[in-house]
Formats: structure tokens, C-alpha cells, sequence
């Protein structure tokens, strides 16, 4: 709707405009779930494992089960219930075996923290440790211990992925393109690097929480602090075999997630303490070493390339295979190796390419989506590689990367043709090399240099993204126009601290040519209220509930100027709008105002037109 208007013509979109959430925020008035307390409300606390890897042979409970305080208490053995984004792989406790150090064996639930904490420490685990596999390469050796023997009893989602049971293999995304052999015969050059990225954690500033209160009926309240409030309904409801219609997730404020709060946390625990606790509101709250050691984080890479280049610089072959570290369960580990495989080339021609992606489980914490969702650490890894190629066969760094870059026409490693639609990588990387004056330092950059005695590097890097979303990725909005005229927007996107409710206002207002202060986003998520959205991930929010604010503003105009129409005896293409009123354009001063129509336009002989806006 605005790529044809200039962005000077533009009120709202691509200006400054104020945070809607800043006031709240920094009065320290805005309200997350670790703020919240609710009546009756108990706290959880749990007994976790110090081994990586071993069996439990006996949990007592007893002395905990009589302390001060304490309302209820689970184990593994009570629980068969099974949850998991992609590989339905993970228990809500373990249950005979601990897969990572930190793995939650019992949980309490008592009145205050200081009891449960207390209740905790009294629980007594007896473990016979198991020799465990650490790194996802040691993983891949035929005398591994399997962390999953079971794996091939797991379901999962056939259609994009593919676990190897017998194996520590969860994912293995396969791409052939042209003859590698072949290519790598005819090549002038070949060059071979292994690269390796680290596991690293989100560390948002609000850790994982959440209140789940089980209700009379099986009906369940669920306040988290998740991306994602019907993606965490719809995980609940599967694990716990219950109707969407029993469950509700609200959202309040949440304070960063960075791809670690996309998928279900802990919001289980606190649903099974609650039930035992007779339906008692259940909290709890991650401490930052838990954030760590019990809750997931970015996987690490092993990157291995082989690449054969020309006389002339071009790429003829390239051999690639991934291996991301799982850690001891799936959840969004598995779909970063596919979005990688799809992407692991970077955004060059290759004319003959083979690439492996593998997830492997390891017994460790487990990974999950992180920002950039992989690319960040496997482009890093393809970078670094075009840059050692081009050293070692004497050409420039950014005269490889335009020889071969994507281009009309060129065929990436899925087979899609790029069109001139599609983008063009070479203008990208030219315009790039000019904005930083590649090559040469300019006189200020030079007089930086001798002052700080530090030199200065320039250097260029190129990244392309593939999602890997699945096809039910749509989002909706609903507007709606209060009786005096004002907006309300209701949305399922989750603002996180990415800002994105303020761009949400500034569209709005926007498209419907009203006065910014008079559109409000409502800031807390509810399943029961909100209009669906998959999953606030993958750079998606803006442009998809951007666009459905657009169409929403749309839809309210039309049915806005139909009213003003029929009681103004006008045609809808001979009015106008300003923030207030309609009009007719010929004759400005015969007018609706939207708060005459907002609910219902009464016409004077007592009968109505219309509805609600």
C-alpha cells in the first residue's frame, strides 16, 4: 500500500514516533508475569539432575512430602505425557534417565519459595551414572551411546523431517545439485576448512516464567512469558490430549526472548503441580543458572566445506556438510538444519553442490531457535571460506563474491530460478563496497588511525535467508473503533522489546488517515481474544500482521464510507476523510463524524444503518 508513496508524503510510516509501551516501562508500571501474584497462588521449585547422563534408580519424596508448606509434589514416574515442537521427544521430567546435567527429576509446589526451595533439597535422588556423549562429533561415532534409544517409537513431522533411529541423528536435510565428482575434476583450485561455532544462550533479560492454574473441568488458565501464545496452546493440548477450547494463554509484558521463548518452556510443570496442588495457581520462575542449564539454547555448528574453483575465480563444486549440536532433545534444533541446508551455500551459483545437514543429540542442553535462526553461524562459516578461497587463488575478496554471485537467472541449491524480482546480490555487494569506500580508507578514517594507533579493516560479507516456516504461517488482525472514534487493534504478534507494536500504531494510523493518539495496540496476548497467529519468529511479525493491519484499516474504511454514504446521499467515490469525520469532497461541510457511526449510524426518522466499526 505504501510502495508508491514517497516517504516524505508519509505522516507516520518511517518517522519517529513514541514507544506506546515507553511510559509503562520505565515507570516500572508495566506488568509481567513475574510481577504477578495471583490468590491462593503457590510457588515451584525442582530437583535436578548433576550428571549429564544417567538412570534414576529410586526418588523419595517422603520427608519433602511433609514439610511446612509444601502442597504438592511430581515425579517422572507419575508423568507420561510427552512434548516437543517437531520430534514429540521430551518428557515434562525425566523419567528413567536424565539426558542433560540440569534435567528437572521432581518438582514442588509449595506457599511460599524459601518452602519449596527447602522441600527441594529433601528430596532424595539415587542416579547410576551413565557414560554420556558431549559433542555432537563424538556423537556421531558408531560406539555412541544413544541418548534416544527409542527414537524410532517417537512421532514427529514425516513431511519435513527425517530421524534416524539407532542413531544420534534427529534431522538429516539432503541437497543435490549437478555432478560433484565431476566438478571437482575439472577444478583449477580446491580448498578444504572445517569451521566450528559455539552453543551460546538468548539471556533475555525477563527469564522463563509462567502461572498455570488447572481448573475445575480440565479448564486451564496458562500467564507466560512466551513469543508464541498459540503455539503454546497448541503444544499443551497435544501433550495433554485436551480440546483448544479448554485452554487459555494470555501474554503480558515480556521482557526479550531472542528465539528461546518461541517454542513451550515450563509451562507444564507448573500444569501438573497445579493439578496436584486441586487446582491451585502454580508459579514459576527460571533462575539465570536454570536459564542455562535447564532451558535451551542456540546449538553449535561444525561446518565442513570443500570447494573447487577455476582458472578464471568461478565456482565449479562444492561439497558441504553441517552438523548442529541438539543436545539431549529437538525442539527447534531440527528446523534450523533444514532452513540451513537450504541456505548453506550463501548466496553464490554453484553449479555442482552436495550438502549434508545433520542434527545430532548429544547430552547437553537443547537447542532451539536463536536469532537469525542458524544463518548467522553458517554464514559465518561460508564467509570466512570465500575469503580463504579467494586469498589462495589470488584475487580479491569482492571481485569473487560478484563473479559469483546469485543472479537473474542462476539456479540456487533447491533448484529455484532467481528471478529479477527475486533481488539482485551483485547491486547489494556493490552498494555495500561503496557505503564503505572499500579498498581505501578515507582522510577521516586516516586520521583516526594515526590518533587511536589502531588500524583500520574493511572487508565484505554476504547472507541470504530461507525460511524453513511451515505453509499455516498466516496471521490476522482485528481493528476496532471505540464509540468515540478511537482504534483498538487486537493482534496474536508478540512484542518481546522488538517495538514492533509501535510500527503495528504507526500503519494503522497510517492506512486510515487518523491522528496516531487515537489508535491503541492492546499489549496483552489471549488465545480467547485474539485472532490467530502461528508464532512471532523468523522476521515475520511486521510484515504479516503489518500487512493484515492494512487490509484490516481497509475493510473498517469501506464499511465506514458504505454508512456515511447511505446517510449522506452520496456516492462512497465522491468522499473524503480526515481523522475525525467523513465527507462529502464537492461539499466538505455536509459530514459524519466516525463516533456517529462507530457502533451504528441513527438516521432521523428513528431507524438505524451500519454497525459496529
Amino acid at each position: 500500500m505504501f510502495d508508491d508513496v514517497k516517504t516524505a508524503d508519509l505522516i507516520y510510516v518511517g518517522k519517529k514516533a513514541g514507544r506506546p509501551d515507553m511510559v509503562e516501562k520505565l515507570t516500572g508500571e508495566a506488568t509481567f508475569v513475574s510481577d504477578m501474584e495471583l490468590p491462593g497462588m503457590l510457588h515451584a521449585q525442582l530437583k535436578k539432575s548433576p550428571h549429564a547422563r544417567a538412570r534414576i534408580v529410586k526418588i523419595d519424596t517422603a520427608i519433602a512430602a511433609t514439610m511446612p508448606g509444601v502442597r504438592a509434589i511430581v515425579t517422572g514416574n507419575e508423568l507420561d505425557y510427552h512434548i516437543g515442537l517437531y520430534i514429540v521427544d521430551k518428557y515434562i521430567l525425566a523419567k528413567g534417565e536424565v539426558r542433560h546435567y540440569g534435567e528437572a527429576v521432581a518438582a514442588v509446589a509449595a506457599e511460599t519459595l524459601e518452602q519449596a526451595r527447602a522441600a527441594v533439597e529433601a528430596i532424595e535422588v539415587e542416579y547410576e551414572p551413565l557414560p554420556p556423549v558431549l559433542h555432537h562429533m563424538d556423537a556421531l561415532k558408531p560406539d555412541a551411546p544413544l541418548v534416544h534409544p527409542d527414537l524410532g517409537s517417537y512421532s514427529y513431522v514425516a513431511a519435513a523431517f527425517t530421524p534416524k533411529p539407532g542413531t544420534n541423528i534427529a534431522n538429516h536435510t539432503k541437497l543435490r545439485k549437478g555432478d560433484v565428482d565431476k566438478g571437482f575434476k575439472e577444478s583449477e583450485y580446491i580448498v578444504e576448512r572445517e569451521y566450528s561455532c559455539p552453543s551460546v544462550q538468548h539471556v533475555p533479560m525477563e527469564t522463563h516464567v509462567a502461572i498455570v492454574q488447572w481448573g475445575k473441568g480440565d479448564k486451564i488458565n496458562i500467564w507466560t512469558s512466551a513469543q508464541s501464545p498459540f503455539t503454546v496452546r497448541n503444544l499443551f493440548c497435544h501433550a495433554f490430549n485436551l480440546p483448544h477450547i479448554n485452554v487459555r494463554v494470555q501474554i503480558p509484558y515480556v521482557g526479550g526472548g531472542f528465539g528461546g521463548k518461541a517454542g513451550i518452556g515450563v509451562e507444564p510443570l507448573c500444569a501438573v503441580l497445579s493439578r496436584k496442588a486441586n487446582g491451585k495457581p502454580v508459579k514459576f520462575q527460571a533462575s539465570r543458572e536454570e536459564e542455562f542449564s535447564l532451558l535451551p539454547c542456540r546449538s553449535a555448528l561444525t561446518y565442513r566445506i570443500k570447494t573447487g574453483v577455476s582458472a578464471e575465480g568461478k565456482i565449479v563444486a562444492q561439497h558441504m556438510t553441517m552438523y548442529w549440536d541438539s543436545g539431549a532433545y529437538a525442539d527447534y534444533a531440527v528446523n534450523v538444519t533444514r532452513a540451513s541446508g537450504y541456505s548453506g551455500s550463501g548466496p553464490y551459483e554453484i553449479p555442482n553442490a552436495w550438502l549434508d545437514a545433520y542434527t545430532v543429540y548429544t547430552n547437553k542442553p537443547y537447542g532451539t531457535a536463536y536469532r537469525g535462526f542458524g544463518h548467522v553461524e553458517f554464514h559465518w562459516a561460508v564467509e570466512r571460506h570465500m575469503e580463504l578461497v579467494a586469498t589462495a587463488i589470488g584475487m580479491d575478496p569482492l571481485e569473487f563474491r560478484l563473479k559469483n554471485a546469485l543472479r537473474p537467472g542462476s539456479k540456487t541449491l533447491t533448484g529455484e530460478t532467481i528471478l529479477a524480482s527475486t533481488g539482485n546480490v551483485v547491486k547489494c555487494i556493490e552498494e555495500a563496497a561503496r557505503m564503505v569506500n572499500y579498498g581505501q580508507l578515507t582522510a577521516e578514517e586516516k586520521t583516526r588511525e594515526k590518533k587511536t594507533g589502531w588500524k583500520i579493516g574493511k572487508g565484505i560479507a554476504a547472507l541470504q535467508k530461507a525460511p524453513a516456516m511451515p505453509p499455516f504461517t498466516a496471521t490476522a488482525v482485528i481493528l476496532k473503533m471505540n464509540e468515540d472514534g478511537s482504534i483498538l487493534v487486537n493482534l496474536a504478534l508478540t512484542d518481546y522489546g522488538q517495538g514492533t507494536y509501535a510500527s503495528i500504531r504507526q500503519i494503522v494510523a497510517e492506512r486510515l488517515g487518523f491522528s496516531i493518539e487515537k489508535v491503541k495496540v492492546a499489549f496483552e496476548n489471549d488465545t480467547d481474544r485474539d485472532p490467530y497467529d502461528w508464532q512471532t519468529v523468523a522476521s515475520k511479525g511486521l510484515l504479516l500482521s503489518g500487512n493484515a493491519a492494512i487490509l484490516a484499516a481497509e475493510d473498517l474504511l469501506k464499511n465506514a464510507y458504505a454508512v456515511a454514504a447511505e446517510a449522506l446521499h452520496a456516492n462512497p467515490c465522491d468522499l473524503g476523510h480526515d481523522t475525525d469525520k467523513i465527507y462529502i469532497k464537492h461539499h466538505p461541510t455536509k459530514s459524519i463524524s466516525f463516533s456517529a457511526m462507530a457502533v451504528g449510524y441513527a438516521l432521523p426518522n428513528g431507524n438505524s444503518i451500519g454497525g459496529p466499526l
